[in-house]
């Protein structure tokens, strides 16, 4: 099925199902442990071995001898992979570096062994006596020395990734009222609770890995390329991942090794990449240099804006563009953007949760602060000011499907009592504690994806969903089971979602906030698909005939659905170029209020409200948890969170859950969220988008312009520690 013009009115518009706050059906496996996770999934393959994988010493140069004999020896071990034994592999789209293989040393901790023993303890202590003797390189390793070097980043069609619209210059240079600052963002690290982990087995030539990842048809093509196989032989099955946000997208080395280890011993091997070594063996992201120059008439009116960013990625591909919102966020006519990518000795950037406009909206959004400050003007009413007029700033092919940006932050404000908001600095205090609140306004596209499906009838009434869709905590198995309640006219316990096989249909994959909205598309397809041949069979038209209560009325007929027997349709959603003109967004307001000790610098976040417009909220309770999450890991990259960079040696120092800082729920006070929930018919058959990219993309800007009410001190490198503006506080205590 191809969705080729703006959805009309729809069954979905009766919200029966879809719609309404519902538990997630998978809540009961992970509240009481028995959901499988990758690495429990022990009665999938008989007899598993464990493996442990040892990681390079040094950033760059060579392995130039690695000595094997004593852990060969060790007690329980079964095999050895080594990589100046293996020629490289993992060269593919996903990955800028081998996985495993070769004597070269790209980056810190990459895998150059695998110990495969009876039991875990067995593999961990044979690993450690491998001895390796290396030719250490040069390398670069610190992005604010190689930032004005660094070349333009390709943009599409390989052209220079800069953009400019009118005279920026003369703009800037004629503006009254300018600003021009520079901000810094942190490396960061996913963090996720679940650690990268598969099994993997062998029969014959075929392989089937049980591991956790984000997109299984993405995974499967990889690996088998990987691997030099054909990907008919190729099964991935991940129907429960404990967290991803983006490091979890693509085949990482713990599956490469299991299935290169599982081949070698004859046995299935199991591999959990061990903590310390995630940080810098798979992905992060990366750090930032960001300036932004806006100038703006005495009225507020913006006449120029301009976001250059810099960051740094091994082999100069990739990095972290912050400039990803700007061009539709703010109104101006001239304009210029530009995102630049230095070559950096450090591990694999790659994608995390809103990658580029979530660092973004850390620098554009304190900028708007700042040009507020200047002007006089309330943050909120210039925002307003300079919302664009339908269509993309200087795009006139290009219009917005739907925007309720300042819907979000009149409701927001009047919901967070903005009006009792000291718009000078520093004014109010409690005790020992300077109060203050903050604003941002946040942008993510909500791109679609073709998504498949496959739906099926068992005869007594029960539907059942396949699709090699995953669920990386988001609530896919509700919002799936609820599109395919709504489409099939049966209750919620009637329909069974089975996700993250790639022997099902291939679907969108959990990554880019594009999830939500594709997956059920897809689920709708292939339930159309089910009652037209449900029709066929009974003779009338799937298409007019109404689904409801277990039932089917065509005309002046009523059907009981078991009257269909056992039935199976499969079909796919794709996305028709009408898209192509428009651009389709969410949007949202957030807010905080922070407390800073006037004597120590202490930050505590008060309280944090967002308010969204995301299309149609499919399920409003997960949609809430999406949200609240992110906007914990945006009060995470504002106040704590950072890889640090030893750029003596070029690796990060803190890489475990000991040293990488998270917020906890002592950091974490009252949220709250509130959705718009406005349709946009744009999007998909069910004008749904996706939120949980949007949660991140401004409470973090929210709380760096809060601490500024509170202390009148602006600081522009994240994260927002207490040692960046501790020496000025003096004055306002």
């Amino acid at each position: 099925m191809e969705f080729n013009a703006p959805a009309g009115d729809n069954l979905f518009d009766q919200a029966k199902i879809v719609g309404k706050p519902t538990p997630r059906i998978d809540g009961p496996l992970k509240t009481t442990g028995t959901a499988p996770y990758a690495y429990e999934r022990h009665d999938v393959a008989a007899d598993q071995a464990y493996g442990y994988i040892v990681g390079a010493a040094i950033a760059k140069g060579r392995i130039e001898a690695m000595d094997v004999s004593a852990a060969r020896a060790a007690p329980g071990v079964l095999g050895i992979i080594t990589a100046p034994d293996t020629p490289p592999v993992g060269q593919h789209w996903s990955n800028i570096a081998p996985l495993f293989g070769g004597s070269q040393v790209s980056h810190y901790h990459q895998a150059i062994a695998c110990v495969v023993a009876e039991t875990f303890e067995q593999a961990r202590a044979a690993a450690a006596l491998i001895r390796t003797r290396y030719t250490r390189e040069a390398g670069q390793h610190d992005l604010a020395k190689l930032a004005p070097s660094a070349p333009l980043a390709k943009g599409g069609g390989g052209r220079p990734d800069q953009r400019t619209q009118g005279d920026f210059d003369g703009a800037f240079a004629a503006a009254p009222v300018k600003l021009d600052a520079t901000y810094h963002t942190a490396n960061e690290s996913h963090a996720m609770m679940e650690p990268h982990a598969t099994i993997a087995a062998w029969q014959g030539e075929k392989l089937t890995i049980w591991t956790a990842n984000q997109m299984i048809a993405w995974s499967k093509g990889a690996l088998a390329q990987i691997l030099k196989m054909d990907a008919a032989n190729v099964r991935v099955d991940s129907p429960y991942i404990g967290g991803g946000f983006g490091g979890k997208l693509f085949i990482r080395a713990d599956a490469v090794l299991a299935a290169l280890a599982a081949k070698q011993i004859g046995r299935p091997v199991k591999i959990a990449l061990q903590r310390p070594l995630i940080a810098n063996n798979t992905t992060h992201r990366p750090a930032t240099i960001q300036r932004i120059r806006i100038g703006a008439q005495a009225d507020g009116r913006i006449t120029a804006i301009a976001h250059e960013n810099w960051s740094g990625n091994i082999n100069g591909s990739g990095g972290e563009n912050g400039t990803a919102q700007t061009p539709a966020m703010y109104a101006g006519a001239n304009r210029m953007t530009a995102n630049h990518i230095a070559t950096i000795d450090l591990p694999e950037g790659n994608a995390m949760r809103a990658p580029g406009e979530a660092p973004g909206h850390l620098a554009l959004e304190v900028a708007i602060d700042e040009l507020a400050d200047r002007l006089g003007m309330d943050p909120i009413e210039l925002r307003i000011l300079n919302e664009p007029e339908g269509q993309l700033p200087g795009n006139p092919t290009r219009r917005f499907s739907e925007r309720n940006l300042v819907r979000c932050l009149r409701e927001g404000a009047e919901r967070f009592g903005w009006s009792k908001r000291q718009a000078k600095p520093a004014q109010v205090r409690e005790g020992q504690w300077l109060i203050g609140i903050g604003v941002a306004a946040g942008y993510r596209g909500a791109p679609t994806m073709q998504s498949g499906a496959r739906v099926k009838l068992d005869g007594s009434g029960m539907v059942i969903v396949e699709t090699d869709m995953t669920d990386i905590g988001t609530g896919t198995y509700t919002i799936v089971a609820q599109t395919a309640a709504e489409m099939m006219g049966v209750l919620l316990n009637s329909v069974r979602v089975t996700l993250g096989d790639s022997d099902h249909p291939a679907a969108a994959g959990s990554g880019g906030q594009w999830g939500a909205a594709s997956s059920t598309a897809g689920v709708y397809a292939a339930c159309v698909a089910l009652r037209r041949k449900i029709g066929e069979k009974l003779g009338f038209d799937g298409d007019a005939a109404t689904f409801a209560d277990g039932r089917i009325r065509a005309g002046a007929r009523t059907i009981k659905l078991t009257d269909a027997g056992e039935m199976s349709a499969e079909d796919a959603i794709s996305f028709g170029p009408f898209k192509r003109e428009y651009d389709v967004g969410t949007y949202a307001g957030h807010f905080a209020e922070v407390a800073v000790h006037a004597y120590t610098g202490e930050t505590r976040i008060r309280r944090m409200l967002a308010v969204c417009d995301a299309g149609r909220i499919l399920n409003p309770l997960s949609a809430r948890s999406q949200v609240i999450g992110a906007m914990v890991m945006a009060a995470g990259a504002a106040l704590m969170e950072e890889l640090a960079v030893d750029t003596r040696f070029g690796f990060f120092v803190n890489h475990d859950l000991a040293g990488y800082e998270v917020p906890v729920h002592a950091d974490i006070p009252h949220q709250d969220c509130i959705f718009l929930d406005t349709l946009d018919p744009v999007i998909s058959p069910i004008k749904a988008k996706g939120v949980g990219e949007l949660g991140i993309c401004g409470p973090g800007a929210a709380v760096a312009n809060a601490i500024f009410n509170a202390t009148g001190i602006r600081v522009r490198e994240y994260p927002l520690t207490l040692d960046k503006y501790l020496d000025q506080l003096p004055a306002i205590a």
